[in-house]
């Protein structure tokens, strides 16, 4: 009579190719979480530049108060339903902020929006480098 099943060896070797391709995969995981993270504040700051630029023509010319960029966007949901967070996935994670910061002179690494009411122009108030080694406040 033959018996039937795995020798001791089988499975071991088989154990052996998991963990091999375990330790690949999932530091691949892990890096997508952060570039999801990341894709997700770019496509939010998109997002927020456009409603700025809709705002910009239908208000003929004039941008948001610097005092309420969100407040100005939001109202309504003409331009954003709300405020989009930016998920800035750093060291020291900033966690996820959808706050503005009117722009005071310097970016002060908070995490959040910041805003330039005299241009239009809103960027990450981040100053660490993401996944592709360009500082989150260039974006």
């Amino acid at each position: 009579m033959r018996r039937r099943g795995f020798t001791l060896i089988e499975l071991m070797m088989t154990v052996a190719i998991i963990s091999i391709v375990a330790s690949v995969a999932i530091p691949k995981f892990g890096n997508m979480i952060v570039r999801a993270k990341e894709s997700s504040t770019k496509g939010a700051l998109g997002g927020i530049r456009s409603a700025i630029s809709i705002y910009y023509s239908d208000m003929e010319g004039v941008n948001p108060s610097a005092g309420g960029l969100m407040t100005a966007l939001t109202t309504g949901g003409k331009y954003l339903d709300h405020p989009p967070y930016a998920r800035v996935p750093v060291p020291g994670n900033h966690g996820d902020q959808s706050s503005v910061l009117d722009y005071v002179g310097a970016y002060t690494d908070v995490g959040n929006w910041v805003y330039f009411g005299s241009t239009g122009a809103v960027a990450v108030n981040c100053t660490h480098p993401d996944t592709s080694a360009q500082i989150w406040s260039t974006w």
